[in-house]
């Protein structure tokens, strides 16, 4: 089961999206943790911070758990 993160908007970045899932401290670690961790959006592997992220997608991060993009 993914945990829902709400977004107040349409569309996030991939980046953002993983700040706001508390998976990362700041925007500025998302190049460097793509790059170290793997992180699948619906079920492929992404690299990209700036990856647009909208309702429904889900984020895997391997060893830390599964997200839902949410709308509040």
């Amino acid at each position: 089961m993914s945990e829902p993160i709400e977004i107040s908007t349409d569309k996030i970045a991939l980046g953002q999206f993983l700040k706001l899932a508390n998976v990362i401290e700041s925007g500025g670690m998302a190049k460097w943790f793509l790059h170290e961790f793997n992180v699948f959006v619906n079920g492929e592997q992404e690299t990209r911070r700036g990856k647009k992220l909208q309702p429904g997608d889900v984020v895997e991060v391997e060893g830390i758990g599964s997200f839902e993009v949410t709308v509040e």
